[in-house]
C-alpha cells in the first residue's frame, strides 16, 4: 500500500539529492531535453494536498499549487469570483500544456531567453558572469527596468494574481505576497523567483471576491497560436454607472518581473470610462519604458495591449 509523501519528505529529498522539484513538468522537461537542467527531479505529483480549491473564512479562496491551468479556467468559483485569473489561465499556452501545467509551476517557471536555454552559452542565469542577450539578439527582451538580466518574466498567472494582491503560501514559512515572490527583479540573477531551494510553494491565497468585477486578459504575440507573448496585460474593473470605482491592472513580457501598474489604475479610478480616459490611462505606461536597442517596438505595444485589456474588460 503506497503512502502519500509529506511536504517535509519532499523538501528533504530535493535538498539531499540536489536537482529540482517538479510539478507538471512542462518547463523542467524542456530544460532537461535542452541539457541545461540535469536533474535529478523530485516529483510533487503524489502530494494530493496541493490540489484543488478550498473556500477561506471571510470569502477568499485557497488554490493548491498543483491545480492545473485547465482546472482554473473552468472552475465555476474562480470564473465567477476571480475572473481575471480564469481568463488569464485560459490564454496561456495550448490546451495540452494547460492540462498538465500547474499554478505553482507557472509561477516558478524559468524564462524563455534563448541564450539561457542554449547549453553552449554561459549567462547570469546559469551562474555565469554576464548577459549575452544584452549585447546580442534581445528583440524579445525587456522594455522596462535596469537589472542585469534582460529576459522578461514568463508567468501569465503571476501577472493576474498581482491584480488581486494574492499571497503565496509556502511550506514552513509565513505567506508572502505574490509580488514578494519576485521582488523588483534586481536579485533574480540565477533564478526567476526568490523562493529558497527546497522550499515548496503549496498554494495561492486569494482575497474575497469583488462583486460586479469585469476582467480581461490580452496578449500580443508574434504568431496566431501557441506563442509566448511579446506583451500581455490583465485588467480588473468595477463601475458605478459609467464611473470607475476600482481598477487593478498588471502587465507581463515587459520587465524582469510581472508588473502591477498603479499609474494606470490612478488614471482611471473616479473617472468616467470614456475612450479618451482609457487611452490616457494606458499611455501612462510609456513613462516607465527604457527600451533596449532592439525592444523599442514594445513601448507602443505595451501601451496598446493595456488599452485593449481595459476596453475588453468594459465589454
Amino acid at each position: 500500500m503506497s503512502t502519500e509523501p509529506t511536504l517535509t519528505d519532499l523538501s528533504a529529498a530535493v535538498l539531499a539529492r540536489g536537482g529540482e522539484l517538479r510539478a507538471g513538468g512542462t518547463d523542467t522537461t524542456a530544460r532537461h531535453r535542452a541539457g541545461i537542467t540535469p536533474g535529478p527531479f523530485t516529483d510533487l505529483d503524489g502530494a494530493e494536498a496541493l490540489r484543488g480549491c478550498t473556500p477561506l473564512p471571510g470569502g477568499g479562496l485557497r488554490i493548491g499549487a498543483l491545480t492545473t491551468l485547465a482546472a482554473l479556467t473552468v472552475d465555476p468559483r474562480v470564473r465567477s469570483g476571480w475572473p481575471a485569473l480564469a481568463v488569464s489561465a485560459g490564454t496561456a499556452a495550448t490546451p495540452q500544456i494547460r492540462a498538465a501545467g500547474t499554478l505553482g509551476g507557472n509561477l516558478l517557471q524559468r524564462n524563455r531567453c534563448w541564450y539561457y536555454r542554449n547549453p553552449h552559452f554561459s549567462c547570469l542565469q546559469k551562474g555565469g558572469d554576464g548577459c549575452p542577450a544584452r549585447a546580442g539578439d534581445h528583440h524579445f527582451g525587456v522594455v522596462s527596468g535596469d537589472g542585469p538580466c534582460v529576459a522578461p518574466h514568463p508567468s501569465t498567472l503571476a501577472m493576474a494574481l498581482l491584480t488581486y494582491d494574492a499571497e503565496a503560501e509556502i511550506d514552513g514559512e509565513p505567506p508572502r505576497t505574490v509580488a514578494e515572490l519576485y521582488g523588483d527583479g534586481d536579485r533574480l540573477h540565477q533564478s526567476d523567483h526568490l523562493l529558497a531551494p527546497g522550499r515548496i510553494l503549496t498554494a495561492v491565497l486569494l482575497p474575497p471576491a469583488l462583486p460586479g468585477e469585469r476582467a480581461a486578459c490580452r496578449r500580443a504575440t508574434s504568431r496566431a497560436h501557441a506563442e509566448w507573448p511579446l506583451v500581455e496585460a490583465t485588467a480588473r474593473l468595477a463601475l458605478d454607472g459609467a464611473t470607475v470605482t476600482h481598477a487593478a491592472v498588471a502587465a507581463g513580457g515587459v520587465a524582469r518581473v510581472p508588473l502591477r501598474l498603479p499609474e494606470v489604475e490612478a488614471a482611471l479610478i473616479g473617472r468616467e470610462a470614456t475612450p479618451e480616459v482609457l487611452a490616457e490611462a494606458a499611455a501612462t505606461v510609456l513613462a516607465r519604458c527604457r527600451p533596449l536597442p532592439q525592444t523599442g517596438y514594445k513601448e507602443t505595444l505595451f501601451r496598446d495591449t493595456v488599452l485593449e485589456a481595459l476596453e475588453e474588460a468594459l465589454g
